[in-house]
């Protein structure tokens, strides 16, 4: 059994040279689906996301002990997963609450900007997480060989990632514009550091976070807003 996984674990096809893994597309390709139900409001996005971001954990973190081709193990983008995981649940969990009440067949929740207060906070918060992160980061990996800048980059993803995955269990649709942010860095990072399936596939999310802003901006302003725990006609 334990040779099966292994087996399983190491699956992958070579591509001009470069070792495709499967889990490395496995696990994107249910990111994918999960940004595609988070896109339509479905709660479904969240476990669906939860598989995904357990298998891509395993690819980012593999590259420091099971990876012998040359790649640099992204901690920001292993780390990242985790906390993936632990607000998928809270998003699950309150996505669940708030459709509460709603027919089946509609979206499990309604859209709305954060307040100033709010957005100021979560950037506040970002940018003390994204320096302390970095100074993780680049301690964990001292052993390898990568510019400072490339601790700076894993760190902007990794904060701007967990921004946009709690806006998004509010149901703030500025977490679109944080995951563009998240994409404009995150696409050639991973490109230079040799993840092309991750690299594509973030270019993909691009073209669909883009349309994802356009749909729910327009869903804030053509739907009418339920009355959530805060008692003022928006979504808490």
């Amino acid at each position: 059994m334990t040779e099966q996984l292994l087996r399983l674990f190491d699956a992958q096809v070579d591509v001009a040279g470069y070792p495709l893994y499967w889990r490395e597309i496995v696990g994107n390709l249910f990111g994918f689906a999960s940004a595609l139900g988070g896109l339509k409001r479905r709660v479904w996005a969240w476990p669906i996301g939860i598989v995904g971001n357990v298998i891509l954990f395993t690819v980012f973190a593999g590259a420091a002990f099971a990876m012998p081709d040359g790649r640099h193990p992204l901690f920001g983008q292993a780390a990242r997963q985790v906390f993936f995981v632990i607000t998928s649940v809270y998003g699950w969990w309150r996505w669940n609450h708030v459709r509460r009440g709603r027919s089946a067949d509609a979206p499990a929740i309604t859209p709305r900007w954060a307040t100033p207060r709010e957005r100021g906070v979560l950037l506040v918060l970002a940018a003390l997480g994204i320096v302390l992160a970095q100074a993780v980061f680049a301690a964990v990996g001292a052993g390898w060989p990568a510019p400072r800048w490339y601790y700076w980059a894993d760190a902007w993803i990794f904060v701007g990632s967990i921004v946009a995955t709690y806006a998004m269990a509010r149901g703030w649709t500025d977490f679109w514009l944080a995951w563009i942010a998240v994409d404009l860095v995150g696409v050639p990072l991973l490109w230079v550091s040799h993840y092309y399936p991750s690299a594509v596939l973030y270019a993909v999310y691009g073209a669909l976070v883009v349309s994802g802003f356009v749909v729910w901006r327009r869903a804030a302003v053509v739907e009418t807003p339920r009355t959530g725990i805060d008692g003022k006609g928006a979504v808490a």
